[in-house]
């Protein structure tokens, strides 16, 4: 079995010097986000990363982050480009932004033939997400249907004071099956309740305590990567018609389908763990405060990549 690899999709990662909250130091030694990501998945035994990049942002992104991590675990970079796509599509005159998460991992197509976790580059994951989702993908394989596997959070650890969040709120069976999940773009704290609206605050429906949500963390074998090249041009065919500068390909559109086709089981990882991530300006301050906690309790050492 192939050991898996991690892919960072950090193609909304600009110029260190546009200010971007990816690249914002959050401790007085200049670590990012990313690092303790990166720093936790080594420790959970991933050797292998492929970061997910704009192709002008290379030298910046390797000043600020690739060239160090490289000396700990092997460095692969792909780009993200709008005009990948396949033929006989054409990118719509105006568009601008790439087609989504999905569409991020079918950069490293040409790259990836093993299992592989998927993450967003600017999110604090907690240690026993990636503890968890490598030793699922070291222990299971396809089988009648495809094996795969998500880290779920509580709702309540994902939340900020400061705005409103988008999740994916998840439905799960008795045995943590994933049965599918809901997209809900503005989710906000209600008093002591937590409420979503489709309606630019007209109305608020409650989310119930506890709600499992995903940020983003899935672990797939390489059968996924087939999929999503499969489901591409169905996508295109769809939204270019219906949105053509704004459509995306979500992956979790593309797990929502294998699971109502029957095609795959993903189960859902549980972590408890509070995440962490400046959605907002006045955000960076409560991750400052937490990393320089979690430095100060052991779990971290104050510089994470000395030899």
């Amino acid at each position: 079995m192939k050991k898996p690899v991690l892919i960072i999709m950090a193609a909304g990662m600009g110029s260190r010097y546009g200010g971007l909250k990816q690249i914002d130091p959050v401790d007085s030694e200049g670590h990012i986000i990313m690092d303790f990501s990166l720093y936790d998945a080594v420790a959970a035994g991933f050797e292998e990363v492929i970061f997910v990049i704009k192709r002008e942002n290379e030298a910046d992104f390797k000043e600020v982050i690739g060239d160090r991590i490289a000396k700990f675990m092997k460095v692969s970079y792909v780009f993200q480009e709008v005009d990948n796509i396949p033929a006989p599509f054409t990118v719509p005159q105006g568009r601008q932004r790439p087609w989504g998460t999905g569409h991020a991992v079918l950069s490293a197509a040409e790259v990836v033939d093993s299992p592989f976790v998927v993450i967003n580059a600017d999110d604090y994951y907690g240690r026993s997400a990636f503890s968890q989702i490598y030793d699922y993908l070291t222990t299971h394989e396809d089988g009648e249907k495809y094996e795969y596997a998500m880290v779920g959070y509580i709702l309540e650890n994902t939340l900020t004071e400061n705005g409103h969040v988008a999740r994916g709120v998840c439905e799960t069976d008795a045995s943590s099956h994933l049965k599918g999940i809901t997209e809900r773009t503005r989710i906000e704290k209600r008093g002591e309740k937590t409420a979503y609206t489709e309606d630019e605050g007209a109305s608020w429906h409650m989310i119930p305590e506890g709600s499992t949500v995903s940020m983003n963390m899935w672990g797939f074998t390489a059968s996924f990567m087939k999929e999503l090249q499969a489901g591409f041009p169905d996508f295109l065919k769809k939204g270019l018609q219906e949105n053509p500068l704004k459509c995306e390909y979500f992956l979790p559109s593309a797990v929502n389908k294998l699971l109502e086709e029957g095609k795959a089981e993903v189960t859902v990882l549980k972590s408890y763990d509070r995440w962490y991530g400046v959605t907002y300006k006045e955000d960076k301050q409560v991750v400052v405060s937490a990393i320089q906690k979690m430095k100060e309790e052991g779990n971290y050492p104050r510089i994470l990549w000395e030899k």
